[in-house]
């Protein structure tokens, strides 16, 4: 084996292959949207659940979200809250996203 000296940005000798990645297809995700005021002082908010994604990818899926509704949003665990009665609109960019949402309650 050859000696080798250590190398900060150097790409490791194997690569991490600790966990296999699933693949499952978007539009087979069970995305729900939903309108709702329970719990947030009488305002309209638009939640969107059931999109199992990791932090970095539901932080720019957000940005979208708040940048095409033109409101503001947060992500509260699997879960965006945007405000106002944006579902139409979050349902038309996610069926172009390549989910399949469906509306949840009234």
């Amino acid at each position: 084996m050859p000696k080798r000296s250590w190398r900060e940005f150097d790409a490791p000798l194997t690569p991490n292959k600790s966990k296999p990645e699933l693949v499952v297809d978007k539009a087979e995700w069970n995305v729900r949207v939903q309108r709702t005021k329970g719990g947030k002082g009488g305002k309209t908010v638009t939640v969107v659940s059931g999109l199992a994604l990791d932090v970095r990818e539901a932080k720019f899926l957000l940005k979208r979200f708040k940048a095409h509704c033109g409101a503001g949003g947060t992500l509260k665990g699997q879960t965006f809250e945007l405000q106002g009665d944006q579902v139409a609109v979050l349902i038309k960019l996610l069926k172009e996203e390549g989910y399949s949402p469906k509306q949840s309650g009234g």
